[in-house]
């Protein structure tokens, strides 16, 4: 049976960091080939060039990463009514959102636990808002999603989720 990570996560046996050059990806494998290899060859990039910032969840026994996800700064699109919906009286034709470009979880950990990923967006989530306090404004958080559960997936599905934040 698959242990629980709820949204408090397991801080004892878990930490939460940002990806730096000394941190070896190697060993993160997840079910989607494409979000390995990022990890391991181009979050470092994405990061000092200032694209997307890659968060880990590392487990501290063992310093292996149970999961990532790297955060970029957005705008989305909204029409009249979804202005309307979220009570938004602006001229603008775009909203500024933070979004999850990348989550995956490792498979050995995901085999062990259950809600890594509910764990990962909660954090993103806690990240929007303090960024709202802090540095920049962000009103909703979006979530670029990869449907691989077949072999006959539907490939990528951009921006398939859109939580608001305020």
């Amino acid at each position: 049976m698959r242990q629980t990570f709820d949204k408090v996560g397991r801080s004892d046996d878990f930490k939460f960091e940002i990806l730096t050059s000394s941190k070896s990806c190697s060993d993160f494998i997840c079910t989607i080939p494409e979000y390995n290899d990022y990890l391991k060859n181009d979050a470092w990039r994405s990061q000092n060039d200032h694209i997307a910032l890659t968060w880990l969840l590392v487990e501290q026994s063992t310093g292996k990463i149970a999961s990532y996800m790297s955060l970029i700064m957005d705008a989305i699109k909204i029409t009249v009514a979804e202005k309307e919906l979220h009570n938004l009286n602006y001229p603008f034709r775009t909203i500024p959102a933070m979004k999850i470009a990348k989550l995956a979880v490792d498979r050995s950990f995901s085999e062990k636990y259950k809600g890594i990923g509910s764990f990962m967006i909660a954090n993103a989530e806690l990240l929007a808002l303090s960024c709202n306090t802090e540095y920049c404004a962000a009103r909703f958080l979006t979530v670029d999603a990869c449907y691989s559960a077949t072999p006959n997936s539907l490939g990528v599905l951009p921006q398939a989720k859109l939580h608001r934040l305020m």
